[in-house]
């Protein structure tokens, strides 16, 4: 009698234990990647914000305030494929927006398919160049294409990376036009969006857009000396710029929310049992990539923006779906923008690096040393690439010309370290080889990989912006809320490639087939 009391006790325990430890499946998942969003910026900030934005998801989210990226030089296009695949640019293959083609010797989109025509764009493009499943394709491929899948994005490649190969529809700012886009790979480009670029697309209020700031200037902090200049930026005044300008400033944010709460009210997203996902891109860089110490209002008042949009965001999600039924995953692409060069008056330590006349000067030593030929065949993007077929006929060895190259380039000035694909694919690890490797794909990298120091500026004579290269780290957090998971700050390092697996559990599904990271505890 007491023996079966106990077991039926026991069983009724576990049973209530195994209940509570399965949170709901969450009927809209939906994935904010704020571009270049900063942790020090955001806790830095917070005196500024309202209650309903930052402050809320610091107070009720799960928050981790350093997601590492596991590979070197991300931009906004390899971050967010390793955020939705899980997986590095190694194998998942967006080494960057653009990259050099082995084939053809010019560079290509990240994005790029002419076999897509566009919808309100001339741009042809798939997500064909993504090498790997995404958590959209896993999420498609487990409900049997019962899950609705968007993705909204000021960029194309942005918003392309969120859909994933098997989505329902992307849309993006066309930078020429105003009006939002999308390509004729996804199947769905619904008769609404004509509505939506007729009446209320960028391009039909641009000129009503002045962004000034938000708060009296006295609000914003500033150092000891410096004054304060508040600003005044009207992206209709920048000609045929303007819309690429547009998306540059915190107003964008707010064309996003608009057109995702015209999907929310026109689709069919979070209103049944069967997940949803919907992929949002936010901007918080800075503005016409000026250098940072000549905007730090506008960094602040973009902060202050963005906490409004936010707010606005979490209201709308609220109204239309139910926060309980929503799980919220804010992010960020964890890079910062290419800038100029400090001031000369700071007297920082640096230089001029021309790619150009180091591959010239490679040439000519290759030449010196093999005979006559064209061996460098190109460079793009601190990259050089040899011309395989040349030395093949001439029955060299293709490692030891990439080694003796990189002991040729590494003595230049403004060279820290030079990196063959040899040694890349088979050479000794280390942490940071470990990091130069996940960034590195075997058939869309070039030969060489070339390390400037800190400090100089790589110079392009074809006339694409000079840059200063900087190689310290953004801080970017992460922010999860949603049902059942509990309100927590964790200020120990994660990487950004356990965010997918993550998401992918919440759903009770794979996680894309690159993954090799184990899912974070909710």
């Amino acid at each position: 009698m007491k023996k079966g009391l106990i077991t039926s006790i026991l069983m009724l325990t576990f049973g209530s234990v195994q209940a509570q430890s399965l949170p709901v499946i969450p009927k809209l998942v939906v994935t904010l990647t704020i571009d270049q969003l900063c942790t020090d910026h955001l806790e830095d900030f917070a005196p500024l914000y309202g209650e309903g934005g930052f402050r809320r998801l610091m107070r009720e989210g799960k928050v981790f305030t350093q997601v590492d990226m596991p590979f070197a030089g991300a931009d906004r296009a390899s971050a967010l494929a390793t955020l939705y695949t899980g997986s590095t640019p190694s194998v998942h293959g967006i080494i960057g927006e653009n990259w050099l083609d082995a084939k053809t010797l010019r560079p290509v989109d990240c994005v790029d398919d002419p076999a897509f025509m566009g919808n309100y764009t001339n741009e042809s493009t798939s997500p064909s160049q993504l090498l790997v499943s995404t958590l959209a394709d896993e999420l498609r491929i487990a409900t049997a294409n019962r899950s609705l899948v968007y993705a909204i994005a000021p960029f194309r490649e942005a918003a392309i990376i969120g859909a994933g190969h098997a989505g329902n529809g992307a849309f993006w700012l066309n930078e020429q036009t105003g009006k939002w886009c999308g390509t004729t790979y996804y199947p769905d480009f619904p008769a609404w969006m004509d509505e939506v670029n007729g009446r209320q697309a960028p391009d039909t209020h641009i000129k009503d857009i002045v962004w000034t700031p938000l708060l009296p200037a006295e609000r914003y902090t500033c150092l000891p000396g410096e004054i304060r200049e508040p600003f005044k930026y009207k992206p209709a005044n920048e000609g045929s710029h303007k819309y690429s300008q547009l998306a540059r400033t915190p107003f964008i944010n707010d064309e996003v929310n608009r057109l995702a709460e015209t999907l929310l009210d026109k689709g069919a997203l979070g209103r049944d049992n069967v997940p949803d996902l919907l992929a949002l891109t936010y901007y918080a860089g800075r503005y016409n990539r000026y250098a940072t110490e000549t905007q730090a209002m506008e960094t602040q008042d973009m902060y202050v923006r963005l906490d409004r949009s936010i707010a606005s965001l979490l209201e709308m999600l609220d109204s239309k779906v139910g926060l309980q039924n929503v799980l919220l995953c804010i992010t960020s692409t964890g890079y910062v923008e290419n800038a100029p060069a400090d001031f000369p008056l700071y007297r920082l330590p640096g230089g001029e690096f021309y790619l150009n006349r180091c591959a010239t000067l490679l040439n000519m030593f290759l030449m010196a040393t093999y005979g006559e030929g064209q061996y460098v065949e190109a460079y793009y993007g601190r990259q050089i690439y040899l011309n395989h077929k040349l030395i093949e006929d001439k029955q060299l060895s293709l490692p030891e010309i990439q080694e003796k190259a990189a002991e040729f380039l590494v003595q230049f000035s403004g060279v820290n370290e030079v990196y063959s694909a040899n040694r890349l694919l088979l050479g000794a690890w280390s942490p940071k080889m470990e990091l130069i490797r996940n960034s590195f794909h075997r058939l869309r990298s070039g030969d060489l990989l070339i390390e400037v120091l800190p400090g100089w500026t790589v110079m392009h004579e074809d006339g694409t912006e000079h840059y200063a290269v900087r190689t310290c780290g953004l801080p970017a957090p992460l922010i999860l809320l949603g049902n059942g998971i509990a309100a927590e700050t964790i200020r120990i390092p994660v990487s950004a490639a356990r965010i997918a697996p993550t998401l992918a559990g919440a759903m009770r599904i794979r996680a894309p087939n690159a993954c090799t990271e184990s899912p974070l505890v909710l």
